[in-house]
């Protein structure tokens, strides 16, 4: 026990010797000073794993937390790998990454220590101007021709987490063996003083890029579109507020009203426990602001403006406003787009709607599924349209390769505001939907943990004891995707396929929980069936989870 705590003592001193942050150091100096041999083992119990999502993980000092340390060695192990790859380096033609970031704590010290990692490599680095949209970075390596971009943020995690997101040129988000290449890069990095930073020989970009962004998103909306519907905006605290604002005076909607007291941005997202508009609790602000307002519809963005929330006024809700899903805001954003004579593939991760396929389907246009995630939805051939249901919408794949909730807010508004000028609502579109493809009703399942072997166990007691039956209807097939498909690779996730229902598990690829999408369809042939199909479909929805939540024991 003693030679451990020495060898944990003697990493933890070797680690603070090398830590360019005075923060850092000194909390862990006094972890070294109280000799918290439990703390200091949390913290160097491993490192945090680069994977297709990146890094993403709390803040603090030590190889299992996000600080700069952790930081500088993974951009080290990106410039290596570009390096290695055959990008140019060393001159005036040397590959471009461009680097953004978030308001976080730390955000801007991380995408500064990039860039001196980059521009120390022999490559050249171009940072956004301040804390912008996750999908302005996207959109500006297409825009400038770089050969990566960077994107620190933690999206919508608790406000002790950081990030680290990593693009290549095609301006998609890295995929295997892409994070394999670069974890291995990362891991070969013996100390920070191999890593050459220098003060200065990067670039800070102006507000052209920004502008490039805005003018782009022109091609969103249809010419001579109806623009009249009115809108509640949240930025939930976060960077997207003067990139909508902007986006949404550029296009000539009415400017929206914003709750206020989630409108600049603020990293320790003071008025939610989680900054994610799909938690319990995040929209009340948003609701009591349109209560206030009465406006057609409510529309919010997480942190870093990727992701899309929206809302609709229903009288059968005690707030007065519901919250569509991500699924009824897919398939709302498809219809559009059919009606307004889309071309191109239709594409949606595995644990979203199976509507889509139905709606391109009638519509003679392709469809394709992938795993979760837009790393893998950006990367379909001749992508149109691409959504995922955890509020994520690709509307405008030429301009940005990944989710954009700047775009898909304008798209969502313009079909508001068509709506609207025929005396109709959102509500009222969901319904022919349903009417015409099948009532398809969507839950989750979701569980957060503290401790990850949890979710693990769940997985394995899935995988030895499948369940025959779910919600008194036969499990007709039953798909252990660890190992692939003919259509998909190998991914950590079970599928389970019944009469007039899907159940997809797997764990999160961002957050420590393990997810369950739920998904029932009920035939219905008129508008005057509906009460009773949704009736029917929440009572299954009900027994799928009660029933899958004893079958994984949680």
């Amino acid at each position: 026990m003693q030679n451990a705590q020495d060898d944990l003592l003697a990493r933890a001193k070797a680690w603070l010797a090398e830590d360019p942050d005075a923060d850092t150091r000194a909390e862990l100096a006094r972890l070294i000073e109280a000799e918290d041999h439990a703390e200091l083992a949390a913290r160097f119990s491993g490192t945090l794993q680069f994977g297709t999502a990146g890094l993403r993980g709390e803040l603090g000092a030590g190889p299992m937390r996000m600080n700069r340390s952790v930081v500088i060695r993974a951009a080290a192990g990106l410039a290596a790998y570009l390096k290695k790859q055959g990008t140019p380096h060393g001159d005036d033609t040397a590959g471009l990454v461009v680097i953004g970031y978030d308001a976080r704590h730390k955000s801007a010290d991380f995408a500064r220590d990039t860039a001196a990692v980059m521009t120390g490599a022999g490559l050249r680095a171009a940072v956004l101007p301040r804390p912008l949209p996750t999908p302005v970075l996207a959109f500006a390596i297409r825009h400038l021709g770089a050969v990566a971009g960077v994107e620190v943020t933690a999206s919508h995690n608790p406000p002790r987490d950081n990030g680290y997101k990593v693009y290549l040129g095609d301006g998609s988000q890295i995929v295997p063996p892409a994070d394999a290449d670069i974890a291995a890069e990362i891991d070969a990095v013996r100390t920070l003083h191999d890593v050459p930073r220098p003060d200065t020989g990067w670039q800070t970009l102006d507000d052209d890029v920004l502008d490039a962004y805005l003018t782009r998103t022109d091609a969103v909306l249809a010419p001579g579109s109806p623009r009249t519907a009115r809108t509640v905006y949240t930025a939930m605290h976060g960077v997207g507020k003067d990139t909508l604002l902007a986006a949404f005076a550029r296009a000539g909607f009415p400017h929206p009203t914003l709750v206020t007291e989630q409108a600049d941005p603020d990293p320790d997202f003071p008025t939610v426990a989680f900054p994610n508009p799909e938690e319990p609790g995040a929209m009340d602000l948003a609701f009591a602001r349109a209560r206030e307002t009465a406006p057609d519809l409510i529309v919010a963005n997480d942190p870093d403006a990727d992701r899309l929330a929206v809302a609709v006024p229903d009288a059968a809700e005690a707030t007065g406003w519901r919250m569509l899903r991500g699924d009824e805001v897919g398939a709302l954003l498809a219809t559009h787009l059919v009606t307004r004579g889309a071309h191109g593939t239709f594409a949606e991760s595995i644990v979203s709607s199976s509507l889509l396929a139905r709606i391109a389907a009638k519509a003679n246009l392709p469809h394709v599924e992938t795993l979760t995630g837009f790393k893998w939805i950006a990367r379909v051939e001749n992508i149109r349209y691409g959504y995922e249901e955890a509020l994520g919408y690709c509307v405008d794949p030429e301009g940005v390769r990944d989710k954009d909730g700047i775009t898909a807010a304008l798209l969502i508004t313009e079909l508001a505001s068509t709506l609207k000028q025929a005396g109709r609502t959102l509500l009222d579109l969901l319904d022919d939907i349903a009417v015409e493809h099948g009532l398809h009703a969507t839950d989750q399942l979701s569980v957060r943990v503290e401790d990850l072997s949890l979710i693990a166990a769940a997985m394995n007691r899935l995988r030895e004891q499948p369940p025959a039956t779910l919600a008194g209807r036969p499990v007709t097939t039953a798909e252990d995707l660890t190992r692939g498909t003919d259509t998909l690779p190998p991914t950590d996730g079970l599928r389970y396929t019944l009469d007039g229902a899907r159940v997809v598990v797997r764990p999160s690829g961002t957050e420590p929980k393990l997810k369950c999408y739920l998904e029932v369809v009920v035939p219905v042939a008129e508008h005057a069936g509906l009460p009773a199909a949704r009736a029917k479909a929440a009572d299954l929805l009900t027994a799928l989870k009660r029933d899958l939540s004893t079958a994984a024991g949680i």
